[in-house]
């Protein structure tokens, strides 16, 4: 029955190679194919399933965020990583995807606590660093804060220099 129901929106074409016998994990899977095939609409229509099944599904939440940065809808990839976060508080890289995308939205004080919150985290992660000095200088701080600076000279982060000198920070 359900697979006759997601037939229209999470394509037949996906559906029809799974083998499994559990629809949620159909459907998964699916989304998930569709996602290396880069069909995202499809992808997400999947995983809205999915997450109808089960709110509590993280992988499903994760993957439709992507769909929705893939299509650049930053309000929606940020409310799906708001609510992983409010489940699983402790993985980094989570708070740098959302970070990116208020980037994207040009909050770039929101943007700067998910960074310093993945450092936090991990302060060996030199994406979080980049993205951070990227928020601040997209802030005009063209002084890139010195802190920025010699933390990520720290973490042993090649690309930090490379921001650092293209943008002409101080």
């Amino acid at each position: 029955m359900l697979l006759g129901f997601v037939a229209g929106t999470c394509s037949a074409q996906y559906m029809a190679e799974q083998r499994t016998t559990k629809p949620i994990d159909a459907l998964y899977d699916a989304g998930e194919k569709a996602m290396r095939e880069g069909d995202r609409t499809t992808a997400k229509a999947c995983f809205d399933n999915v997450l109808s099944l089960d709110p509590d599904h993280i992988n499903a939440r994760l993957q439709r965020a992507s769909c929705h940065i893939a299509q650049q809808h930053y309000a929606l990839a940020i409310a799906d990583y708001s609510a992983v976060i409010e489940r699983r508080p402790d993985i980094p890289w989570v708070y740098i995807s959302r970070g990116s995308a208020y980037s994207e939205q040009d909050r770039h004080q929101a943007a700067i606590a998910d960074f310093d919150k993945a450092i936090e985290l991990d302060p060996t992660n030199s994406e979080a660093f980049n993205n951070r000095l990227r928020s601040k200088m997209a802030m005009e701080d063209t002084d890139c804060a010195g802190a920025i600076r010699s933390e990520s000279a720290r973490s042993g982060n090649p690309e930090a220099r490379i921001i650092l000198n293209t943008n002409h920070c101080k």
